[in-house]
């Protein structure tokens, strides 16, 4: 429940198809609902629908990040017919219930021991995956989600509170939101294209997580980027166009 500002233009993307980006309902410029239980995640897929509607689209390539994965996947399972092609970017795997444990976290962050905010950060990796994480560490495993822990990547993590709306986050995936066996059924007989495309670094969606995820569609195209954690078009844009360009066709 970010504002689609932190997007941008994908790395460049914007320069070879057209990019239409949705602000959910109480994010960016979207107003804000009489009915916050109207947050939850399966009570947007309507809005995505009005959205192609409004548009006059039959269907729509549609890209997805992060959490907001959650609600691409159940838009394809309610309206297969109106995807093209479907865009998982380092997905959530919360709607099809796939789980990551804190020591397979705390492994694949092994791969960053050496850079210089590793020990504060791995040792708030350990408070969290423990369940004993403050909003501190929290904050402190940021690094975490970056290919490269750099000024870029610094001032996305800044801006992430001001474009939340943290009571829709809170609803988002409420109590009912998701049903996972049926939607994992939904997607077996999934017809449309998927590029599934997560980053080798990233300890939010695990490529292993990732892979997982791919295996419920039946035609999906794997990518791990390498080098990248959870931005990709940040962390390598050339890489990260090239791929989704290719995918497009």
């Amino acid at each position: 429940m970010q504002s689609s500002v932190y997007l941008g233009d994908l790395g460049g993307l914007s320069a070879h198809r057209r990019l239409i980006l949705l602000d959910l309902r109480g994010t960016g410029e979207s107003g804000e609902p009489e009915n916050p239980a109207s947050y939850r995640c399966d009570h947007l897929v309507d809005d995505i629908d009005a959205l192609r509607e409004h548009l006059g689209l039959d269907r729509m390539d549609l890209l997805a990040h992060s959490a907001g994965t959650n609600l691409a996947v159940l838009y394809a399972a309610r309206h297969p017919s109106r995807i093209g092609k479907l865009m998982l970017i380092t997905p959530s795997t919360r709607a099809v219930d796939i789980t990551v444990t804190g020591q397979a976290r705390r492994e694949a962050a092994q791969l960053r021991n050496g850079e210089p905010w590793f020990p504060a950060a791995y040792a708030a990796l350990e408070a969290t995956t423990a369940g004993e994480g403050t909003d501190e560490d929290w904050d402190a495993i940021a690094p975490f989600l970056h290919g490269r822990w750099d000024a870029a990547a610094q001032a996305v993590q800044a801006m992430r509170s001001e474009q939340t709306n943290a009571v829709a986050a809170e609803v988002f995936g409420a109590e009912g939101a998701f049903d996972p066996d049926a939607t994992r059924g939904a997607l077996t007989t999934f017809g449309a294209p998927v590029l599934l495309l997560a980053g080798e670094l990233d300890l939010n969606t695990l490529p292993s997580a990732a892979a997982e995820f791919a295996d419920l569609f039946p035609s999906t195209k794997l990518v791990i980027q390498p080098g990248s954690g959870h931005y990709p078009w940040l962390d390598d844009a050339d890489r990260f166009v090239a791929t989704t360009r290719a995918f497009l066709g």
